[in-house]
């Protein structure tokens, strides 16, 4: 078993590199220990909370006991199936502020400004604007990765977005164009009905060509021979085999399992490499540090009206809509439901958006628990850039036992301060006229819980994680001793590997991470391939006039 290059991981970053890579004529090798992404609960949009909880599709991660949430673990979801965590995730599709890759590249990422990512971005996308405008000229529409704009027939979706008005706050025909502050429509990655992951989008169209492969087995090391990966130990079906790469290694495992693939093979933090008997390929303390994520709380308001999406909260209506879907791909089966959102900022002084907003018509757990009270309605919310960090180190030095998991959620003040300030802002969004129709009273929070202190106690107890993990083996400079890997994805210290995953984030982007991830395995490939890169884009991103002395 070899190939030129050896991929592992099918997921989002995965598949798009490998496909680019085959495309070019190279001979590659994925290696995907997760099942087959076909079936309804994958490929129908609305199913989204069944994948993430079923243990055939999910790795089942869970985070240490978290010391400033009440000591809980939180549920870490990381798709273990082809497509990764695109077949398990809600589809939702957001580039990221231009500020975000930045900041990536004065912090060392060099080649990874707006300026140089944009032609990725605009190369993986098929953009549809859906009727609902847009900016042609910041999209692309001829790539792989089809994106779309729900139907937002719900009236719900309207009240949202004309509540942020009236609210003050800016309207956006496009987040990923030209402008993200202010409410509009959410996109998401579906396409003709069916989730369109990166398994659909890029693997499937690779594999029909002779050059890619898909091997199912468990990658257990890299190996790593005279300072150069030569191949990676799997094991497969009982036994223990290396596939061997004649040119590179591409890990793609995932920003909890890339830095743990990375500590097994001998590349991390020596001492802690030693404590686990593990030798010492490339003493790098960067790698498992730096995780990050984004932590939300639910803002739930029980409807005065049945017109929420719990009048199908049924096995009849659940069954109803799923009948529809597998004959038409059509209906409310094939909308993940997400269909307006907002990205504002939390005060003057803040450049560009660090709140976001995923509006949902239904009152209801990501677990997909319906909330007690029945017809209801929810804003998911919370701060984008929390100053937290936390890291992924080996329980031991064997590859079937799950890394240690601990983000160090809401460790600082500004955490803390940057959550009241959502949930309060969220309140005043509710209260608007735009929704006197709708609104009966608050679920969650409750109108009772109003002074610091009791916001402290319902985020302490009700804050989850969005499922955005990500920086846990980040890109900097060659000299940085910090960084994984370099500005190329060459993991620094040792040859013939490459890292292309959201671990290599120097910090977390606005909004979900699944397009970054995306853009990530389609700029690596160029640079695993020698190619020059695509030419920047030097196009100037909306920010708010008025940002230093007002917060709308």
């Amino acid at each position: 078993m070899q190939a030129e290059y050896v991929v592992i991981g099918a997921g989002s970053a995965g598949c798009a590199t490998a496909y680019r890579l085959a495309e070019a004529g190279r001979k590659v090798l994925v290696i995907e220990h997760g099942v087959s992404d076909w079936g309804p609960f994958i490929q129908m949009p609305a199913a989204l909370s069944y994948p993430m909880n079923m243990p055939l599709y999910d790795w089942g991660f869970q985070t240490e006991p978290e010391p400033h949430l009440g000591g809980r673990r939180l549920a870490t979801p990381r798709g273990k199936v082809v497509g990764g965590s695109s077949s398990v995730n809600g589809m939702v599709y957001v580039r990221g502020h231009a500020g975000d890759f930045d900041h990536w590249a004065e912090a060392g990422a060099e080649g990874w400004s707006f300026a140089d990512v944009l032609p990725y971005f605009k190369r993986m996308e098929h953009w549809h604007d859906g009727g609902h405008g847009g900016d042609p000229d910041w999209r692309g529409t001829d790539g792989p990765l089809h994106v779309t704009r729900g139907p937002r027939t719900n009236p719900l979706h309207a009240a949202f977005v004309e509540a942020g008005q009236q609210a003050g706050y800016e309207v956006t025909e496009d987040y990923n164009g030209e402008k993200q502050e202010g409410f509009g429509v959410m996109e998401q990655n579906v396409w003709k009905g069916r989730r369109w992951s990166t398994a659909n989008a890029y693997l499937k169209p690779a594999l029909k060509q002779e050059n890619c492969t898909l091997v199912r087995a468990f990658a257990r090391r890299i190996v790593v021979e005279d300072g150069r990966a030569v191949g990676v130990e799997v094991e497969r079906g009982g036994k223990v085999e290396v596939i061997r790469a004649e040119r590179e290694v591409i890990l793609a495992a995932s920003s909890i399992n890339s830095p743990k693939l990375l500590m097994l093979s001998g590349i991390g933090p020596a001492a802690h490499l030693a404590e686990h008997g593990i030798d010492v390929v490339a003493d790098r303390p960067g790698v498992g540090q730096n995780l990050q994520d984004h932590l939300e709380v639910y803002i739930q308001m029980a409807a005065r009206e049945p017109i929420t999406l719990y009048k199908y909260w049924n096995l009849w209506g659940k069954a109803l809509i799923g009948a529809q879907w597998l004959f038409t791909r059509t209906g409310l089966g094939a909308s993940n439901q997400f269909e307006s959102a907002a990205f504002i900022r939390s005060q003057a002084g803040v450049d560009y958006p660090d709140i976001q907003y995923h509006f949902l018509p239904i009152a209801v757990r990501y677990d997909g628990k319906a909330a007690a009270e029945g017809h209801g309605f929810q804003a998911h919310t919370g701060p984008m850039r929390s100053p937290s960090r936390g890291e992924i180190t080996l329980r031991s030095a064997d590859p079937k036992e799950a890394p240690r998991i601990f983000f160090n959620y809401m460790s600082t003040e500004q955490d803390w301060v940057d959550f009241r300030r959502c949930i309060r802002l969220t309140r005043e969004i509710f209260a608007q006229d735009a929704f006197k129709p709708f609104v009966k009273h608050e679920i969650q929070p409750g109108d009772a819980l109003t002074s610091d202190d009791e916001i402290d106690g319902f985020i302490r107890e009700h804050a989850e994680s969005a499922y955005h993990p990500c920086g846990s083996c980040r890109m900097g400079r060659k000299d940085d001793p910090g960084a994984v890997v370099d500005s190329e994805c060459r993991v620094i210290g040792v040859d013939g590997l490459r890292l292309a995953d959201s671990s290599i984030f120097p910090r977390i982007t606005n909004g979900n991470l699944n397009a970054p991830a995306i853009m990530v395995g389609e700029k690596a490939a160029d640079h695993i391939l020698g190619r020059t890169p695509l030419a920047p884009e030097n196009i100037a991103p909306w920010r708010h006039p008025d940002w230093q002395v007002a917060q709308r």
